[in-house]
């Protein structure tokens, strides 16, 4: 396992500029309609996090990445949708997805600027809401407070757990007399951990709410 991770450490530590690009765009893509219903954005974001207690990462710079590109990403969406008001959610390809865009909207009308807080942490509504607050003319004021106010919370509650479950498991390592290769061993650990979690919730989400991101289909009338 170590012989696996070393690469990446040091390709890590030679080009932090690409890992903290690739948390920018795992943060921004994770806000874009229809994109952000299937890129694991926060699963990139906590397995490269996991580096932060090694040093190959910086703690301030993870974190400005992971703000800047959600905060880019969900204005961005929203400024879209209050330009283009309701002609944006009948347009395709927005169109092809009829229920996300039913359950937005739904959301939006039964909790206001709550539904714009609390949509960053519920995938895959979190891609869809902030055009559909545009396009139903909330005001830009109120949907930047409280939208930055939800990605402050949003990106320590992706980032922390990698760096406290490797500083955490360092610390066992250095009880053990491990303290040399200890990351060698959680970082992987981390990192896997993370994958497995994603594709558990990708499984669950397809079998169960997956129906809600297909698009929409060609249905048989039956008209008589």
């Amino acid at each position: 396992m170590p012989s696996l991770i070393d690469p990446l450490i040091a390709f890590v530590s030679a080009h932090a500029w690409l890992a903290y690009l690739t948390i920018f765009l795992a943060a921004l893509l994770e806000a874009v309609p229809i994109i952000g219903s299937v890129i694991p954005g926060s699963t990139v974001i906590l397995a490269l996090s996991a580096l932060i207690p090694g040093g190959e990462l910086d703690l301030a710079g993870v974190f400005a990445s992971a703000i800047a590109g959600a905060a880019l990403g969900d204005g961005a969406a929203f400024w879209i949708g209050h330009r283009s008001q309701r002609e944006i959610l009948s347009a395709w390809p927005m169109s092809r997805y009829p229920a996300v865009i039913a359950q937005s909207e739904a959301f939006f009308h039964r909790r206001g600027a709550l539904a714009v807080f609390f949509a960053r942490f519920v995938p895959p509504i979190r891609a869809f809401v902030p055009v559909t607050a545009g396009a139903l003319d909330m005001a830009p004021l109120r949907f930047y407070a409280v939208n930055l106010a939800a990605i402050f919370l949003w990106a320590p509650a992706h980032i922390l757990p990698g760096v406290l479950a490797v500083s955490a498991l360092d610390r066992v390592g250095g009880i053990a007399g491990l303290e040399g290769s200890a990351k060698h061993y959680w970082v992987p650990l981390v990192i896997g951990g993370a994958l497995i979690v994603a594709l558990v919730v990708w499984i669950v989400r397809r079998r169960h709410g997956g129906n809600a991101i297909e698009p929409a289909r060609v249905r048989v009338r039956n008209d008589g």
